[in-house]
């Protein structure tokens, strides 16, 4: 045994150590992290500053893919410890520094991600403030580069407090533009094996089922409190579809699943719930609740008479199965047995292509 080795038996420890040592660790882990930040900047400038370069010789002095190749050769064996100066990335490295001129700008926004976040809004989206966007999001939230993908990929941008609602009218400010900002429209629920003729409780127990997923198309702040949730009424018994409390909202949010397109009495049913909540789970802390109805469709002018003089505030949103073809189009689609015929008939044809030229 280690004489120098106490245990915690033999050691009487001050009433305030684990306290002690707790914020300790809290202050190298903040260390860490704002040492990663500050390299990760340094990185992503030292490549707008190579890429700007770059452009500039080939403005002025006519330089080719050849010589980019060759730049990227010479600069691996040069610094065979740093793994981003291959030819693609000198090229990702040009575009990068195309799509932020203003040294200044870019320190604001694209050097506080990494640069394979970087990357993907390079490749995946062109407009400007729409990549400012996802910069700005990507700070706030902590994004990982395959959540910004996928956000990326399912439009967040354009989706983002697209929904109908009644929040100005029914929520003090700022409450009323945070909430219209969680709520987006239309909704993807592309993980979900279903197609449009799901019904209500199949969309639900799908939702639940893939409850990780739906969180992550929701949004950051939702936390999962129930599906089909109980509310006792004056002696009756009413069922939530799926209720959620938003943290940053600070409030609970009721969600309402209807397989076909908005009826008027849609809003009713939720006004009902919305106010019962209010009633029977917020506490003092609370901010009033949130009422959410996912429809297949919905008419918007027909969404705003029915929300117009609802106390209650409520959005109306769609969703969708990006995977899912209309209707006319499946008959049209070859099956999986015609299309492993296909393969195999390419297939053969390949090794007679071989034989011949052998």
């Amino acid at each position: 045994m280690d004489k120098n080795s106490v245990s915690d038996q033999q050691l009487s420890l001050p009433e305030n150590y684990d306290d002690f040592l707790s914020d300790l660790k809290e202050r190298i882990r903040n260390a860490q992290l704002r040492a990663a930040i500050a390299v990760n900047q340094e990185l992503v400038v030292l490549y707008w500053h190579i890429g700007r370069e770059v452009l500039n010789k080939e403005r002025s002095q006519g330089w080719g893919a050849k010589v980019v190749e060759r730049l990227a050769t010479d600069l691996k064996k040069a610094f065979p410890e740093m793994k981003g100066f291959s030819a693609r990335n000198l090229r990702y490295m040009k575009t990068f520094a195309e799509a932020y001129p203003d040294e200044s700008i870019l320190q604001q926004l694209a050097a506080r991600i990494p640069w394979f976040h970087n990357c993907v809004l390079l490749e995946k989206v062109k407009d400007a403030q729409a990549r400012n966007w996802y910069i700005q999001q990507t700070i706030e939230q902590g994004w990982s580069r395959n959540v910004l993908t996928h956000y990326v990929e399912s439009q967040l941008y354009q989706r983002q407090g697209a929904s109908t609602t009644n929040f100005l009218q029914t929520l003090p400010q700022p409450q009323s533009d945070l909430a219209q900002q969680i709520l987006r429209d239309p909704y993807n629920f592309d993980f979900l094996s279903l197609g449009d003729a799901a019904q209500e409780r199949d969309l639900e127990n799908a939702l639940v089922n893939h409850i990780r997923d739906f969180l992550l198309e929701l949004g950051v702040g939702f936390a999962f409190v129930g599906s089909q949730y109980p509310l006792h009424v004056s002696g009756k018994d009413f069922r939530i579809d799926l209720l959620f409390y938003h943290f940053r909202l600070h409030c609970f949010v009721v969600i309402d699943l209807k397989a076909v397109e908005f009826e008027p009495e849609f809003g009713g049913k939720m006004n009902f719930y919305v106010s019962a909540v209010d009633d029977l789970l917020r506490s003092e802390n609370d901010q009033p609740t949130i009422g959410m109805i996912l429809c297949k469709t919905h008419d918007k002018t027909i969404v705003e008479y029915s929300l117009r003089d609802v106390n209650k505030p409520i959005g109306v949103s769609t969703y969708q199965f990006r995977d899912a073809l209309p209707d006319q189009l499946q008959g049209s689609l070859p099956t999986i047995e015609q299309l492993e015929m296909e393969l195999e008939a390419a297939a053969q044809e390949l090794k007679l292509d071989g034989t011949d030229e052998g």
